[in-house]
């Protein structure tokens, strides 16, 4: 069996995308036999780490190419290594209709869809409905995805599957420190982009000056990086909350470990998260979280785990914050329910997916 990924981008990209497509290719080498063979081929990647790429790959990786954002490349690419291949996962809905137009002309393979969130949250042009079509599986990651792509596609009912994402094997909530009740600091993790503006980091920054009428010390701190830092730098001017807000900048996966230690809660009221995979590294650090009663949100969040707000909604979102970080969480539910996320879990529910 020969296996194709094919993924906007594996080791540059900062989101859960790129996170969780990791994931697909480790889980892809560790499901191969002897005899069977995967390759990627990522479209906005340059170089590809030697160390990042042992941790998720193994002996069962024979090819890999990275085509640094030139489309016809990837284009061209693809359709001589999905000629190649037994079975190709598309990591993303927006390069379906390459896997789609090699499939009309080499009808060897079958092809599967990871669809992440708000990519498939929305009306779908004729091309891209019969590329849908022709896949053999469309893996959504959230039941409420999965509701959003067949109200609009009712064509695929029978087709869609749900596989929540999974924790980082190397974010295993049994191997984390749960680091004892700190300050009250707030995390938040997101792309600080214009464009992505629906994270609810604004209306973080809005909710401090209620938190900190209960909590003077309370602080919230953005990790992140993106075109819109310098509008959020302006709001916490305009609203006087510079004292209660740190900007941290990007910061690696070790440095975030760090992070995650020394917070108290994490919190992103996102009003777009197909899933959320940033609140279950939270838990696997043992922090409750604060996100929006929206999206696949409420699939992630429980009542032991966190608080689920109205997007948008500042007072409640500060009431909430404040109610957080007064009340005295136990780790453990926490941890267990990131457990119930576990890589393992996911590897066995994708080889059950691909063998179907």
């Amino acid at each position: 069996m020969n296996s194709l990924l094919l993924t906007p981008e594996l080791f540059s990209g900062e989101g859960g995308i790129a996170r969780i497509l990791r994931l697909y290719l480790k889980a892809l080498c560790e499901i191969s036999g002897d005899k069977d063979r995967v390759r990627f081929l990522s479209l906005n990647d340059s170089v590809v780490d030697s160390i990042e790429l042992r941790r998720y790959s193994s002996s069962a990786l024979a090819e890999w190419r990275v085509c640094n954002r030139r489309k016809l490349e990837f284009c061209l690419a693809a359709r001589r290594m999905c000629a190649e291949s037994d079975r190709v996962i598309c990591g993303h809905v927006a390069q379906l209709p390459v896997v789609w137009l090699a499939s009309r002309m080499n009808r060897r393979f079958t092809y599967y869809v990871v669809a992440h969130g708000i990519e498939v949250w929305r009306p779908f042009s004729c091309l891209e409905r019969r590329a849908l079509k022709g896949a053999r599986r469309i893996i959504c990651v959230s039941d409420f995805t999965q509701n959003q792509l067949l109200e609009r596609c009712d064509f695929l009912a029978g087709k869609t599957v749900v596989l929540h994402n999974a924790l980082d094997p190397y974010l295993d909530p049994a191997m984390t420190r749960v680091a004892s009740k700190g300050p009250p600091v707030i995390l938040t993790i997101s792309r600080l982009s214009s464009a992505d503006n629906y994270k609810g980091i604004g209306h973080l920054i809005a909710a401090m000056p209620s938190v900190r009428a209960v909590f003077p010390d309370a602080k919230l701190r953005i990790v992140g990086r993106g075109d819109g830092l310098r509008e959020l730098q302006s709001l916490s001017r305009r609203l006087k909350t510079e004292s209660a807000v740190d900007f941290a900048g990007y910061l690696s996966d070790a440095e975030l470990a760090g992070e995650f230690e020394r917070c108290r809660l994490f919190a992103l009221p996102s009003q777009k998260e197909g899933f959320g995979l940033v609140y279950l590294e939270a838990m696997a650090h043992g922090r409750p979280c604060l996100g929006a009663r929206s999206g696949g949100v409420p699939e992630v969040i429980t009542d032991e785990t966190g608080v689920l707000v109205e997007y948008g909604d500042v007072p409640g979102i500060g009431a909430a914050l404040a109610g957080a970080l007064a009340r005295e969480w136990n780790a453990e539910p926490i941890l267990e329910r990131a457990r119930l996320f576990s890589y393992s879990r996911f590897k066995v529910r994708l080889a059950s997916l691909l063998s179907t």
